[in-house]
């Protein structure tokens, strides 16, 4: 057995809720692997560089001590040697000499490995080289900064490879050492420190590094963007799709509903004729049977015509039209309209007016269906002006062609109603009025038709206050 499911407005939004969530989830799953990744480069290539300018900094504290060696004995041959010979034989002792000599050797030294000293004599050209092939060997390709920095002078001295002029703490004014990128870079190890002194450091900033870090993932992030947006776009497009269904299934419930009040009163009307002529006492009197027989009669051409209009809307929706194309004299149609209609109009109390003003009324067009549009507009300004209906319908040249509009001050319609009244099965709510019948097919017919004139048509309309449509059929039609 078929069971057919109804979604409710609930379980839709449910639906939509559990799916907005999902994607949301998988997206910040997506970025939060992603961020990882990056994060482990970031890692990887930290590692790399610290590795690397501690190995610049063994490079130069071995050349430090080289060239303070080379210092020192430099030193000690220029040392005078009757100078020693007599501090030797003024001690007293051979053990005293000896210590004589050793702290000699240590005052020496300390001289030569001042902490300080060594950081200001560093070899600008061997410390570029020395950054260079570190950075090189750890697979490092990327654009940098460095300096040397002293804090004896709270300054750079060195920057890029070249000597900064250093005067003190004037050198630069705050405002400059903030806008200098060696004051936020990450990666800093000192140079020459000792358990009493830190004379400085060497400072790394890799300007580029995280535009580095993030092109290594850019590939997987676009596609994970992409894939994401693609499956956004089809949710979207599938909840819209539901919404519009939904919206279609209960026009087309709303249509059937229509659809039997409207034949269920002339077949009950024609049912009732049908007995009465049947009744023996009727049936003798010629002038009431022909009474019911006419009853009948328009019953079925109401019902004849109900069909036909459904008929039409599914020839309409195949694009099977064909239109008999003949000269129409517009105003003679608007004429003819105005008078079926106008009983209906005056019994409520109301009128209709006509300022036909077009001076090219005649048109190529089929008369029928132009015919068929002027009945729906009037037929829907007298169904929607509940009282004393005050209708205009009025004519002017259009370029190219000719305009008419039927203004009417009944109920009206909202904006967002306006968007929808050419929809098949569409019927204006009516609020607490229960008496404006209609299959919902008047206006989308209405569209149909004009749009196969290749004409225009638009209505404005203000709630409580009325409606007017405006219809352009060319004067001419094309034909090829």
């Amino acid at each position: 057995m078929n069971k057919f499911v109804v979604m409710t407005k609930k379980a839709i939004w449910s639906i939509i809720i559990i799916m907005s969530l999902s994607l949301i989830g998988v997206g910040l799953i997506q970025f939060f692997w992603i961020k990882r990744a990056v994060d482990l480069d970031e890692k990887n290539f930290n590692d790399k560089v610290t590795l690397a300018l501690s190995n610049v900094k063994k490079r130069l504290n071995l050349d430090a001590e080289t060239l303070a060696e080379k210092k020192y004995y430099e030193k000690r041959l220029l040392e005078p040697v009757s100078i020693l010979d007599e501090i030797i034989r003024e001690d007293l002792t051979k053990g005293a000499s000896e210590l004589s000599q050793r702290i000699k050797e240590l005052e020496y030294k300390s001289s030569i490995y001042d902490p300080y000293q060594l950081l200001e004599n560093i070899d600008i050209k061997k410390l570029d080289k020395y950054l260079k092939t570190e950075l090189e060997s750890k697979e490092i390709d990327l654009r940098y900064e460095y300096g040397v920095y002293s804090n004896r002078d709270n300054a750079y001295f060195i920057e890029n490879g070249n000597y900064a002029a250093t005067i003190g703490d004037t050198t630069k004014s705050s405002n400059v050492a903030a806008m200098n990128p060696l004051y936020k870079a990450e990666y800093k190890i000192s140079l020459f420190a000792d358990e009493m002194n830190d004379p400085g450091h060497l400072n790394l900033y890799f300007p580029g590094k995280s535009r580095f870090l993030w092109s290594n993932v850019i590939g997987i992030l676009l596609s994970s963007v992409v894939f994401t947006g693609l499956i956004l776009v089809c949710f979207s497009y599938t909840v819209w799709v539901i919404f519009h269904q939904k919206k279609v299934s209960e026009m087309k419930t709303d249509f059937i509903n229509n659809m039997t009040h409207e034949f269920k009163t002339p077949i009950a009307t024609i049912s009732l004729a049908s007995d009465s002529i049947l009744n023996p006492s009727i049936l003798e009197n010629k002038e009431r049977v022909s009474r019911f027989i006419n009853i009948i009669k328009q019953e079925n051409k109401r019902m004849l015509g109900q069909v036909e209009k459904v008929l039409q809307m599914a020839q309409i929706e195949k694009q099977n039209v064909e239109l008999k194309l003949n000269d129409v004299d517009l105003h003679e149609l608007i004429q003819d309209a105005v008078v079926n209609a106008e009983l209906k109009v005056q019994a409520k109390g109301g009128r209709i007016t006509t300022n036909l003003e077009a001076s090219k009324y005649i048109i190529t067009g089929d008369v029928t269906h132009i015919s068929s549009i002027i009945n729906n507009l009037l037929d829907n300004a007298e169904k929607y002006t509940p009282k004393n209906p005050d209708i205009i319908i009025s004519t002017k040249d259009g370029r190219g062609g000719v305009e008419f509009s039927i203004s009417d001050n009944g109920i009206g319609m909202a904006k967002d109603t306006l968007k929808l009244i050419f929809e098949r099965f569409y019927r204006v709510h009516t609020g607490n009025l229960h008496n404006v019948k209609g299959f919902g097919l008047g206006l989308s017919y209405v569209k149909a038709m004009v749009d196969a004139h290749h004409g225009k048509v638009s209505v404005k309309s203000e709630l409580g206050k009325g409606s007017t449509f405006t219809v352009f059929l060319p004067e001419k039609q094309n034909t090829k």
